[in-house]
């Protein structure tokens, strides 16, 4: 494979795209002049399996180093996941246990190539160089960095400044990690914002095996639905890719417009010039609704297949502008004391509601309707009998029978 200089600032141009930062683009210039196909590098814990469009950001532009044609290099932490990523920690992280990081491991690997190219992906395992590694080679790790370089990292030195501990193996996480691009003779490694020091450290290291640096390229952390704080599950504003076609597509209809761009910018593949025209339409007048549906079109299909976001807009229009309830809902049996259930009992049990705390205090926001019905009083008791539609808000709806 040879780039011309035309066609290696092209690359560069998409590579750029929605990146944070990249370390650095003079190196990147040389590595892509180089005339073969890049080991890209990207390292996943298998510490929470279920993948959300946050986590995509970085897949995707695994995607188009793919598409330029470069190799991805999957890197599963098996061995780092048992000792635990301390990024962002201000406690000692409990590390998994083996049978916990494999069965997360097989969830990952069933759920990235409805975005990756499985041929030119490697999906590879940690554990396999440093599962065998001597411990005199680890000790020889070691030696290479400093404690005074690790208190560089900003959650080691505030741990350090406020007395909390830091276990010795939390020193070792970045070194393993650094490791791992010396193992893998890495050409380019990817990582979150949050991860600059541990990529740094790979950099360092590959120097110090006689290996030619790695260029590291960070990516910004995906604002979750509130548009305020990242996308997680734990905050519960998240979309899952595996979530079904109508919840994913109802969730992206929810952002608000300035957050559709951002949207755009970092999960969408369509060109940077047809976003911007559609930038244009929309301040020139145009609906942002009409470019939204082509947001959730397309994230749609990618994850469920072509059609999928077509259908899902239908359906879309005919639930929340029409009124119509969705024909897919899930159907539920509890089992009801006395022949009855509290509100809050069957909104959690339903899945419909975290808790029941939760579901009292969407009972007492309006936001609960059985059969259409707005539900105000959080102390009902739902007796047993058929069936019925217990819905949330706009989106969230099951069809409950109380034995």
């Amino acid at each position: 494979m040879h780039l011309s200089v035309e066609s290696t600032d092209q690359a560069v141009e998409l590579i750029e795209r929605g990146t944070d930062e990249i370390l650095t683009e003079e190196g990147l210039h040389k590595k892509l002049a180089l005339g073969r196909p890049l080991r890209v590098k990207a390292g996943f814990d298998p510490t929470a399996p279920d993948l959300h469009l946050g986590h995509t950001v970085l897949i995707n532009k695994m995607r188009q180093f793919q598409d330029l044609g470069h190799e991805v290099l999957f890197l599963i932490g098996d061995f780092t996941g048992m000792i635990g990523d301390p990024t962002g920690k201000n406690v000692t992280r409990k590390p998994l246990s083996r049978e916990e990081v494999l069965e997360n491991a097989r969830t990952y690997e069933q759920q990235i190539f409805r975005i990756l190219d499985p041929g030119r992906t490697q999906v590879v395992f940690n554990s396999s160089w440093m599962a065998t590694m001597p411990a005199a080679d680890l000790v020889g790790l070691a030696a290479k960095h400093t404690v005074a370089r690790m208190l560089e990292r900003d959650d080691f030195a505030k741990r350090f400044r406020g007395g909390q501990p830091i276990a010795i193996h939390e020193f070792l996480y970045p070194l393993v990690q650094g490791y791992d691009s010396v193992a893998l003779r890495a050409d380019v490694e990817l990582g979150g914002t949050d991860q600059k020091f541990n990529l740094l450290v790979g950099r360092q290291l590959q120097e110090s095996f006689g290996q030619a640096p790695q260029v590291v390229i960070t990516m910004p952390l995906l604002e979750g639905l509130d548009g305020v704080q990242k996308m997680s599950k734990s905050l519960g504003n998240y979309v899952g890719i595996t979530e079904p076609p109508g919840e994913m597509f109802g969730k992206l209809m929810s952002i608000s417009d300035d957050l559709m761009w951002r949207y755009f910018e970092l999960l969408s593949f369509r060109s940077m010039s047809e976003i911007n025209d559609w930038r244009k339409a929309v301040a020139d007048g145009a609906n942002p609704r009409d470019v939204k549906f082509r947001l959730g079109e397309e994230l749609v299909d990618r994850f469920h297949g072509a059609g999928a976001g077509a259908q899902a807009r239908k359906d879309f229009i005919a639930r929340f502008q029409q009124g119509a309830m969705p024909e897919d809902m899930p159907e539920v049996e509890l089992a009801g004391e006395s022949g009855a259930l509290p509100i809050a009992n069957v909104l959690r049990d339903a899945g419909l509601a975290a808790s029941t705390s939760e579901a009292m205090r969407l009972v007492k926001q309006g936001a609960v309707r059985i059969d259409g019905e707005r539900i105000e009083d959080p102390r009902l008791q739902c007796a047993a009998g058929p069936s019925r539609v217990f819905q949330i808000g706009k989106r969230r709806f099951a069809k409950v029978s109380i034995l």
